[in-house]
């Protein structure tokens, strides 16, 4: 376990049979500690994942499942603690590198509806690492309590506003040239 990579289940293409693999996976709370630490969270008092990863032709995998989490974070307007509910589904399909081609790091500019292919890098893919990148796609960036609303203080000094000084020169101005 690193800080770039919290949860590790690395799988290999040779131990996937013709009928495909099921995994329950659930971390422990090491994992989950490191999860909340690289996810900027305050917990992650439940991380689970169900993958299905099945042959993608002859040198490829084909990942599907779902990334369910329970996470704390502090929200945006009160500062209290607030907990979400994360489920994020998987469909990710892995090949070797050499089978993306030469533009497989280019920025492809037309959207197109199906999502290319990973790469399989020595035949692993680590299904614990998808697990944290799909529940940090899943995070709320601006977590807050439901009834949580958003109050701008009273501004009781009009000339407090960044500009005040420019307009104070500016009224000064025109009453000079009246």
């Amino acid at each position: 376990m690193s800080a770039n990579r919290p949860w590790t289940v690395p799988v290999r293409l040779d131990e996937i049979p013709e009928t495909g693999l099921h995994l329950d996976l659930e971390a422990d709370a090491t994992v989950r500690a490191a999860v909340a630490a690289a996810s900027a969270v305050n917990e992650v008092p439940q991380l689970m994942a169900a993958f299905d990863v099945a042959r993608h032709g002859r040198d490829g995998l084909h990942v599907t499942g779902t990334v369910s989490a329970r996470v704390r974070q502090t929200c945006v307007v009160t500062l209290d603690p607030v907990e979400n509910e994360i489920a994020e589904a998987v469909d990710l399909v892995f090949v070797p590198a050499s089978a993306l081609g030469p533009l497989a790091n280019e920025v492809n500019l037309v959207t197109e509806a199906v999502e290319p292919p990973e790469a399989l890098i020595d035949g692993v893919v680590d299904l614990g690492a998808i697990a944290t990148e799909f529940l940090m796609l899943g995070i709320d960036p601006y977590p807050r309590k439901p009834d949580a609303v958003f109050e701008p203080p009273a501004n009781a000094d009009d000339g407090s506003h960044p500009f005040a000084a420019l307009a104070a020169l500016r009224s000064g101005r025109d009453r000079g040239r009246s």
